[in-house]
């Protein structure tokens, strides 16, 4: 079982959570992270940096806080609904599924992107299973937490070659299969079943016919 608390937390809210008032462009804002009581994970609450300073003794202790600039979305018209993911899709997409043996994979990619200056680390606790970062994109405002797995270095380039591979393959590894494509089935013969034209039977090889009994009819006469 994946640890719960490598679940992707959603994104920036728009209003405050204390006031319900809609943030502006540019506003000083702050996002805590909150043990969820009815499950393994964390709630999210984003407050203008005001109104926290006058709730936060008020709310429970907690698990990360920090500080940000909320920055309004700007869509774009002309996006192509099937296009490659960026990194930080990939890294959102395993966070969300989870899956034990790309814990590596996931804490490299994080720091690739907080590298590349498009995720930024705002926090680290220590866990009874670890230490837990949480890392923050800077223009969306998405929270991804990340186990770090404490990679010993004979590991780190081995890990790398599976980031570089899923970038290269759309967040897929070579191997997997796409289920939008699953292998056809075949008969015996290894040939796609086709219903509509069904094998032919092959004509079998008729038998040569005996040649005639000779007859006394048949036979010469005698002398000639």
């Amino acid at each position: 079982m994946a640890l719960p608390e490598s679940w992707h937390v959603r994104s920036r809210s728009r209003k405050c959570a204390a006031t319900e008032q809609p943030f502006t462009d540019g506003q000083p804002i702050v996002t805590a992270l909150f043990p969820d009581p009815e499950s393994s994970g964390y709630l999210r609450k984003d407050f203008a940096a005001d109104a926290w300073q006058e709730i936060a003794n008020d709310e429970p202790a907690p698990f990360s806080v920090w500080k940000s600039t909320y920055s309004v979305l700007k869509s774009d018209p002309d996006e192509d609904p099937v296009k490659q993911l960026s990194p930080e899709e990939i890294l959102q997409r395993l966070v969300e599924e989870d899956e034990d043996h790309t814990e590596n994979t996931r804490y490299i990619l994080a720091v690739m992107l907080e590298r590349k200056k498009l995720l930024r680390e705002t926090d680290s606790q220590r866990t009874p299973t670890g230490i837990l970062r949480v890392y923050e994109h800077r223009k969306t405002g998405e929270v991804y937490l990340v186990r770090d797995p404490d990679l010993p270095l004979d590991q780190i380039e081995t890990v790398q070659q599976e980031v570089f591979l899923l970038l290269e393959n759309n967040g897929r590894m070579p191997n997997q299969e796409n289920p939008e494509n699953p292998p056809q089935e075949t008969d015996t013969a290894g040939t796609p079943e086709n219903p509509e034209n069904p094998p032919q039977e092959t004509a079998t090889a008729e038998t040569p016919a005996e040649p005639p009994t000779a007859t006394a009819e048949d036979e010469p006469p005698a002398g000639a």
